[in-house]
């Protein structure tokens, strides 16, 4: 993630912050979680109206500090803990010369920044190879790859595959890929196949990007790699007009962007597999509301 960028989602998470209902709403679901608190409840714990309450949660929904979860017909919000972190995460970077932990009084998150000079046993080493799953491999994986090859500057070597390969990435994926300054040449669709055989790559990270809930499926990923969930949305399933899609599909974007964001920022030379793992579906324990 470049400076830009860095200074970008800290501008939109600090934004959502600068006022106090927000902010009470903040503190309310990080004394709460893991647990979620429905949006009823969190508007009579602010005493705000419930529909101030709503614009409110959604403004902190969008900078990636809650999520929300539907629960019939309410809905409930939860503390985004990766996306806070990657804010104080942030604040702490230039901390002391870039040293956060010499000032002391830093949340535990800020120690993220802190690198190890002898990797511990079974810690995973950089570079990395990423593999990200979807069932067509022609939207949501699509992007990721392109979003990590893109943020990852270098430091990732980043595939994509599908259990069920479609013949050619969704022209419309391509193109607002193509939009946002995403070299698209080299993405295409591909079989998990490709990756199965002893010549192929050895991965580091294998991340599900299918919504298995909704009846979809993934390969079976096994056991040695370290996995993640992050279940999202599939564009094929978007529907309304071509500006409404294309609204759906940008807010896709920026949801696999946050994730990607928090996921490349990770202290993995001080994690261990188990660790890495927790943080995997911690970063995956998002939104599960289409946009």
């Amino acid at each position: 993630m470049d400076q830009a960028s860095f200074i970008e989602t800290a501008i939109e998470g600090f934004g959502a912050l600068a006022q106090p209902t927000r902010l009470q709403a903040l503190r309310l679901l990080l004394a709460a979680h893991p647990e979620s608190i429905a949006a009823g409840e969190i508007a009579r714990r602010c005493e705000v109206p419930h529909n101030t309450m709503s614009n409110h949660l959604a403004i902190l929904a969008r900078a990636g500090l809650i999520a929300a979860e539907k629960d019939g017909r309410t809905v409930n919000y939860r503390a985004d803990v990766a996306g806070f972190r990657g804010l104080i995460d942030f604040l702490a970077r230039d901390c002391c010369s870039g040293k956060p932990e010499l000032c002391g009084i830093l949340p535990d998150a800020s120690l993220a920044l802190i690198e190890k000079t002898e990797p511990e046993p079974d810690v995973v080493a950089p570079a990395f190879n990423v593999l990200f799953l979807c069932t067509r491999n022609s939207a949501r994986s699509i992007m990721a790859e392109a979003l990590l090859a893109k943020i990852g500057k270098g430091r990732f070597n980043v595939y994509s595959a599908g259990s069920d390969p479609a013949e050619a990435p969704m022209q419309e994926v391509l193109d607002r890929l193509s939009h946002l300054g995403h070299d698209i040449a080299h993405l295409r669709c591909k079989s998990w196949d490709e990756f199965a055989g002893s010549e192929a790559p050895r991965m580091d990270f294998v991340i599900a990007l299918c919504d298995t809930p909704q009846g979809q499926s993934c390969p079976d990923l096994g056991k040695k790699f370290v996995t993640g969930a992050w279940p999202l949305p599939d564009p094929a399933q978007f529907t309304g007009s071509e500006s409404e899609r294309t609204t759906l599909l940008n807010e896709l974007y920026a949801m696999i962007r946050r994730r990607i964001e928090v996921f490349v920022s990770l202290p993995f030379a001080a994690l261990d597999r188990m660790a890495l793992k927790a943080r995997l579906d911690e970063i995956g324990d998002t939104t599960r509301v289409t946009p």
